[in-house]
């Protein structure tokens, strides 16, 4: 079959094109935030949309259309509905067990204040399962452990997606890295460390961020001590691993020094007083005071034994994820199961065309059935351990595994809804369109060219994607217009990760799991002003680091 060329001005009229084209997204987003519908609905209605426009406006053939809905779905259930289900599993053995009520009085050991409980979860903890497996893993890990020291379910999952931003650029050992040195062309230890001289200022600024989120201005500047130990002890590793290393082991290093660096500092220091968030109720309990005895009876004080058996799961799940995430294990469960399967109507039949690419090449469409070395297997394997480790027989593990299934069977629908609607709106070309809009901003295109970052994650819900995407347009466009080519392609990067917090998925996955399907539109409420006001910010640092020295002296 011959394959079909996207196109990109469908009307002759640039800016009726970029309209139609973004019809998709004002329908998912408006009819999430402001119809207040449920997630499943806004993502079919959406769906529908970007058919009728491939298919109609743009004359993308049917089977091709339905192939890439297909597709995108098969995507959203494996791998990443499979990483979503067995969290989930993980979250529900642990819970059964009583170690989330004795993790929450190990913690308020540590700290009582739950301002420094969430940077140490959701942005230091967080970021190691974001270098570590990336895909929805720190959302739904963070969430779940967030849900269990007595945070919201809103607040659990806006917050998790917060302060799942700084390390996202370096995703799963580097892979957003090496995906777009793949597309670009461009050197590889270059785009590393131009990535690692944007993001590290907003490292040290996202724990401010975040607690300002959650407790305001005044909230946050009580804890600001620790709040920079955090910050620094993450961009400092970050900045030196990316541009003296590579962009695999970043978040990874990062993580575990801020983990560290906190710890070592709240032996020294506290907060004064008690702080009272006064939109969760009460503090959480002195350790003198401890909280009600667990569901199986834990005792009340909590012993090292007992920290020890409520960190074990967290411990085992770090262990096996980072090791299933080495290049070498990889290879080696891929060389045992990874079936690739050609989408048949759509494997090479859709052709991207210039200016997005500098010459014609037809797309692939490959789905990688690597069920082995998949994260969500790692994630299996490590809940298996941890529950035959503190005695479940296989047939309690199979029961709650069902249950979980049961639980969660709505998220994943949703999920593979909008992952089919990324697919939809990437191989017909609705997101070249937009970017081509953000390409012919001139002079202020480092501005915009951050922001296509930003709309290309929340629009795949991967910064990986993202760079797949939009990379080649962002070299294309910078050298037209004599910006460094590296300089875009990084800041195609580093603004995607702004758009993380707000991209559909990402949002299915954090209320899934917090247990709070069908609240989608709250969460997305929360969030959209922080991922906007991010995202213009790094890019306004893009803008002076290709116009302005002494920033500009930064760019390799």
């Amino acid at each position: 079959m011959t394959p079909w060329s996207q196109v990109y001005d469908p009307f002759g009229n640039r800016l009726l094109s970029t309209a139609v084209a973004a019809i998709p997204i004002v329908l998912l987003l408006g009819s999430l935030a402001w119809l207040r519908w449920r997630a499943h609905w806004a993502a079919l209605l959406a769906l529908a949309a970007a058919l009728a426009i491939a298919v109609l406006a743009l004359g993308m053939p049917v089977p091709a259309a339905l192939a890439s809905a297909a597709f995108g779905a098969a995507y959203g259930l494996f791998p990443i509905g499979w990483i979503i289900l067995n969290v989930l599993f993980l979250y529900t053995i642990t819970n059964e067990l009583g170690l989330f009520d004795t993790l929450q009085r190990g913690i308020t050991r540590l700290t009582r204040d739950r301002r420094l409980q969430l940077v140490l979860v959701a942005f230091s903890f967080g970021a190691f399962f974001e270098g570590a497996a990336g895909f929805g893993t720190p959302v739904a890990v963070t969430g779940a452990l967030l849900i269990g020291l007595g945070f919201s379910p809103l607040q659990a999952s806006a917050l998790s997606l917060i302060a799942n931003t700084a390390p996202v650029a370096y995703g799963a050992l580097g892979t957003p890295v090496v995906a777009l040195q793949g597309v670009t062309g461009l050197d590889l230890h270059a785009l590393s460390a131009m990535i690692g001289r944007q993001l590290p200022i907003f490292s040290i600024v996202i724990p401010f961020w975040l607690v300002w989120a959650y407790a305001g201005f005044r909230g946050m500047a009580e804890v600001w001590p620790a709040l920079a130990v955090a910050g620094v002890a993450f961009a400092v590793p970050q900045f030196l691993v990316s541009n003296f290393h590579g962009p695999w082991l970043v978040d990874v290093v990062g993580a575990i020094v801020s983990l560290g660096a906190v710890t070592l500092f709240l032996r020294f220091w506290q907060p004064p007083g008690d702080w009272t968030p006064w939109d969760v109720g009460a503090p959480l309990p002195a350790p003198e005071n401890p909280a009600p005895v667990t569901p199986r009876g834990s005792s009340a004080i909590v012993s090292r034994r007992e920290l020890w058996r409520a960190g074990f799961p967290w411990i085992v799940l770090s262990i096996v994820v980072f090791a299933w995430g080495l290049p070498v294990v990889k290879d080696a469960l891929n060389k045992i199961s990874a079936p690739r399967l050609e989408v048949p109507a759509l494997h090479q039949l859709v052709q991207r065309v210039p200016p997005v690419v500098a010459a014609a090449q037809p797309e692939p469409a490959v789905l990688t059935l690597n069920w082995l070395s998949a994260t969500g297997t790692g994630i299996l394997v490590a809940a298996l351990i941890v529950g035959l480790a503190l005695g479940w027989s296989p047939r309690e593990l199979a029961r709650w595994y069902v249950r979980t299934l049961l639980l969660v069977r709505y998220s994943l629908a949703t999920i593979a809804a909008m992952m089919a609607i990324g697919f939809v709106t990437r191989y017909a070309g609705l997101d070249a369109i937009l970017g081509l809009a953000f390409a012919r901003t001139g002079v202020l295109y480092p501005l915009f060219g951050t922001l296509l970052g930003w709309l290309g994650v929340a629009l795949t819900g991967s910064d990986t994607s993202s760079n797949v995407l939009f990379g080649s347009l962002q070299k294309i466009t910078a050298q037209q217009l004599g910006i460094s080519p590296t300089l875009m392609a990084a800041a195609n990067s580093s603004g995607g990760v702004m758009g993380k917090m707000i991209d559909a998925q990402s949002i299915v996955v954090a209320g899934t799991a917090t247990r709070w399907h069908g609240h989608e539109w709250e969460i997305l409420r929360y969030v959209f002003f922080h991922s906007l006001a991010l995202a213009t910010l790094m890019g306004l640092v893009v803008m002076l680091q290709a116009y302005v020295m002494p920033f500009s002296r930064l760019v390799p």
